[in-house]
């Protein structure tokens, strides 16, 4: 089977870019040739979902199925219930099944006060340094999921459970993932996130994880001149970007022996990137920003 995954388009008119209509109708287009079951984005589909009634329309028209995972930006300018009923979820974390697979998607924008788990909602979270958790009911859902699961799972979330600068409490997860696959072979195979901004592909005891680029655009600390002032003026954070020229997505394709996954790759904008702006190459992970996203085969054996 086949589904189409892109993540970070931060759709955010007058401020980002990308997370145009344009972007969605690219991906759409691929999907279909492509004879995809479904779309699912991996979070920070809207900075302002509330605002965006059209845009959130227009994935949902798509010609098949689409799916939202929530991102820390997703509640930035709306409140938690009212993007969850805008996305048409009961709730943020869930599961689907899929052709021989069950789709788990995990909610990570939890931040913790005095024992307490909060959600992120109307930037709450801006202020906290150490977030990105999974709460212990959400724990104990997912280790049931998977544990109940008939079909190998693949999970999907914003924030990663690879990487060291991930989520807070990822070591629960993989001890969940490690010890379902030790007792039946290929329970989880895969595990996507978005948030980074990078592209990486890591095969860690038997599960493949993806670090999955943006879809629109890089972060950069350091502002810089690079683009003309108009365009500066006219999305007011774009100083503070490198950008990419196309929204770079994949396509996977699962099967009993394998994982396929097609990437895709664009351009910088202008020609612009990371170290024309005087800001570091490297995130924290040794993972530098390029244009796209890597296309890789990893055999289950």
């Amino acid at each position: 089977m086949k589904f189409s995954v892109f993540t970070d388009l931060h759709h955010y008119p007058g401020v980002f870019m990308g997370g145009t209509k344009e972007d969605l109708d690219f991906i759409e287009k691929r999907a279909i040739s492509e004879k995809c079951s479904f779309v699912i984005h991996a979070g920070d589909f809207s900075h302002a979902p509330c605002r965006a009634h059209d845009y959130i329309a227009r994935y949902k028209s798509f010609k098949i199925p689409t799916y939202h995972c929530f991102g820390n930006h997703d509640t930035d300018r709306t409140p938690y219930w009212e993007t969850l009923r805008l996305y048409g979820l009961e709730r943020s974390y869930y599961y689907f099944d899929c052709e021989g697979y069950r789709f788990v998607v995990c909610d990570p924008n939890f931040f913790r006060l005095d024992g307490e788990y909060i959600h992120f909602e109307l930037m709450n979270y801006y202020r906290y340094e150490v977030r990105d958790y999974i709460p212990p009911k959400q724990i104990e859902w997912l280790r049931e999921t998977i544990r109940s699961s008939p079909l190998p799972c693949v999970l999907i979330s914003h924030q990663s459970f690879e990487r060291p600068d991930g989520v807070q409490n990822r070591d629960e997860v993989l001890e969940i993932i490690n010890n379902a696959n030790k007792k039946k072979k290929h329970s989880v195979i895969l595990c996507i996130n978005g948030h980074y901004h990078r592209n990486s592909i890591r095969v860690i005891d038997d599960v493949c994880y993806l670090d999955l680029n943006s879809a629109s655009y890089d972060w950069v600390n350091k502002k810089h001149d690079k683009f003309p002032s108009e365009l500066c003026k006219k999305y007011t954070l774009l100083s503070n970007t490198v950008v990419y020229n196309d929204p770079i997505h994949a396509v996977i394709t699962l099967d009993e022996s394998s994982i396929t996954i097609n990437g895709m790759e664009s351009s910088m904008f202008m020609g612009i990137n990371r170290e024309h702006t005087g800001n570091e190459i490297y995130d924290a992970a040794g993972r530098p920003v390029v244009p796209r996203i890597d296309s890789a085969k990893i055999m289950l054996d």
